[in-house]
This record gives C-alpha cells, structure tokens and sequence, in this order.
C-alpha cells in the first residue's frame, strides 16, 4: 500500500494526501497574497437563465415556459436589470447581486472550450487539463498542478472527496478533503492512538501521524469556527455551510483551492424563478455570498472563478428543460475585482449568432480567460503561463 492509498483508508475518504512537505504540520501561508479558488458547476449549467438576455426578442420565442420576464420593478419574479441587455436571474437578489452592486462580480458570456464533443466526461477532463482539446500530452497532468508548481508560498487543496484531475500530476503531495456534511471527527483521541500505534515502527507511520493529524486539527477548528460564526441562528444549509469552512482554510492556510458542485443537468423540468435551476443557483449564489462574509478582510485578496463544462441549448426541448450546448457564461469576483460589468466580446443574441443553430458560441476561450488572470495575480511571465495552459493566447480582460 503506497502513501495515499493508506491516508485514503486511515484518514476515511475525506482526507487524501496530506501534504507531507509540510513536514506534518498545518502550513499558515503568508497573509494578504493572493488566493484563488476554482467552482466547478459539474452538468453543464443553463448560462441562458441566470444571466438573462432580455433585450433579445429571439429569448422570448426560444423559451416559451422557461424564459424571465424582462425586468419590472412591480414584478418580483422579473430578471434585475444588469445592463441595457442583460439581467439577472431575481433569485440571486439577495446573494449575487449586492456583489454586482458593489462591482465585485463580473460576467464573462460566450465563454467555454473548443471541445465540441458536448460529452461531460470528455470535457470536464478538458476544462481540468488545461491542454487544447485533441492535443493532451499527459492524461494525468491537471493545469492547477501545473499552476501550483509555477508558485511559492501558495499551498493547494481540493475540497472534494478524491483528488480531482485538475491537481493531478503534481510533485507535491496535495491534500483533497471533503467538507460537506460532518465535520465531527471520524476517530476518538483513544481511536487515534491505537490506529496510529498500529504503525508504529513501520514506514507508514508518518503518514498515519499526519492523516490522522489533518482531520483532527480541520475538524476541531471548523467546528469552533462555526460554533463563533453561528451566534445560536441555523446556518443555510449545503453549499453555503461548505463554504463556510473552505473560507476557513483558505483564509489560514491555502492558497489555491477547487471544489465541484454536482446537479446542473436539467433535460427536464428545469423551471425558471422555481424549480431545479432556480434552486441550484440561490443555493450557489448563498454559498458563494457565505464564503465572501467569512473571509472578512482577506476577501480584498481573494478572486473566485465559476466555470462549468459547456453551456445547454439556447432553445427549451419538449420537455421543458435544455439539453447539452457549447458556450456558457463564466463568473469572477472577489474584493478587489473589476467588476459590476459584462466582460469580453459579445454578440447579439438571435438565430443567426447561435453556434449550429442551437447555442452560444465560445469566443473567450476559458485557457486564455485564466491564462490572463492567473498571469495578472501572480504577475507570472509568458513562459510560466504556457507552462500551465500551453499554447494559449493569455487575454487579459483587467478583471483583477
């Protein structure tokens, strides 16, 4: 049994590979450097009803049951009124929007991949290789490893329950951990012991010692965390509890993080200001409102992008859902980011524009978008940018 396969099944699955280049112990970043975070929408979320193009009569026709009224300041359920061409979808009112208020989100429409397979599988892998579509090199190679690799002082971590492709390939050991659900402790202080001692004299017991150690120090500082942060008030469930504690560890300790959200695959009955969608993005929008609060003053240095793997078709199917599409629209915010604004080049929104006939078509491609970000953050050369997203055209959109 190697290392990680032993922290796997030591340290549950909710801990993977502490890194053990930290000599065991919990590794405290530099304050105020940057931080950035990857939301991966797994499904491929409908772009088309949370930034809505309600000056496109094209809209109106294409979505008989799904579109959003145009915005009405009488009408609650109508979209908010973003710009002279798009809104936004009235659930994230309370969440997103003051974000957009404050310019501290912007919006990158037409954006995606050149992968034109619309398969999940083959472009997440994609998305989370960082390589040109039909020119992979390496299968095990993700761009936030590669990104990792190009940094100093920037500890990584996935909050997921395996190590996602994205941070594979890495020389580094980097930990993955879970915290969704229960952050109670998995093992007793008696527990512990007796697990570690079984490995004592072995050449597994450092990596017992700090699996082990990683998922008891998380557990007990989240739960304090949470126990000051509650005040005796519920917190929103799911999303916006998780993240809570991810801004707990990037505030402290991390300084590259990815976490996925599943459930974005709506061929049926998706709804509009109700339903699938709809609670998916309140629930997202909650969460990422959550994670802003919680980071205090290190939001200011901290920049959060929202991808998915494509976009759904522009026009609703028979059964009042969408089905896979193309281009999507990508989020960034954070406390310093130049935002409360559509970002990139734009097309009008009509028949003649779609991609086939039937979606977006991507002309800010997401390597380029993150090349030029990531570039920007962590003021990396050329050369290092193409390291982690070789052969892309960094385009900088003065977003941070």
């Amino acid at each position: 049994m190697n290392r990680r396969e032993f922290l796997l099944a030591a340290a549950t699955a909710a801990v993977a590979a502490p890194a053990l280049s930290f000599s065991g112990r919990l590794f405290a970043a530099p304050a105020s450097t940057p931080r950035f975070l990857l939301v991966f929408l797994r499904g491929g979320y409908d772009c088309n009803n949370l930034l809505i193009p309600y000056g496109s009569d094209f809209y109106y026709e294409s979505r008989p049951t799904l579109a959003i009224a145009k915005p009405d300041p009488y009408n609650a359920n109508s979209a908010i009124g973003l710009d002279d061409h798009w809104g936004l979808n009235p659930v994230l009112r309370d969440s997103i929007y003051p974000l957009w208020q404050k310019r501290q989100i912007a919006f990158v429409p037409f954006a995606g991949t050149d992968d034109m397979s619309r398969s999940h599988f083959e472009t997440q892998d994609n998305i989370e290789s960082g390589e040109p579509s039909g020119a992979r090199s390496d299968y095990r190679s993700g761009f936030m490893a590669r990104l990792s690799s190009q940094l100093t002082h920037a500890p990584s971590i996935a909050f997921t329950d395996a190590l996602p492709l994205t941070f594979q390939g890495s020389k580094q050991d980097i930990p993955n951990i879970s915290l969704r659900g229960n952050t109670k402790p998995v093992y007793d202080d008696r527990q512990a012991a007796i697990l570690a001692g079984m490995y004592r004299d072995t050449s597994l017991a450092s990596a017992a010692a700090d699996g082990l150690e990683l998922r008891q120090t998380v557990s007990k500082e989240l739960q304090e965390e949470m126990m000051k942060a509650n005040r005796g008030a519920p917190n929103a469930k799911s999303f916006a509890d998780e993240t809570q504690r991810i801004a707990t560890m990037m505030r402290d300790q991390y300084r590259l993080g990815f976490v996925d959200v599943g459930g974005w695959d709506t061929h049926v009955n998706q709804g509009s200001t109700t339903g699938q969608l709809a609670n998916n993005l309140a629930n997202l929008g909650k969460g990422l409102a959550a994670y802003a609060d919680a980071l205090g003053d290190e939001w200011n240095n901290t920049t959060v992008v929202v991808v998915s793997e494509f976009g759904r078709t522009f026009r609703e199917n028979g059964s009042k859902g969408t089905d896979h599409g193309h281009g999507t629209v990508h989020w960034v915010l954070g406390g310093k980011v130049n935002g409360g604004r559509i970002a990139g080049p734009q097309v009008a929104v009509n028949a003649q524009s779609l991609l086939q006939n039937r979606d977006y078509p991507v002309l800010t491609n997401y390597r380029d978008l993150l090349g030029g970000l990531l570039g920007r953050m962590w003021g990396l050369s050329g050369s290092q940018v193409q390291q982690v997203f070789p052969g892309a055209k960094p385009q900088d959109l003065q977003l941070v």
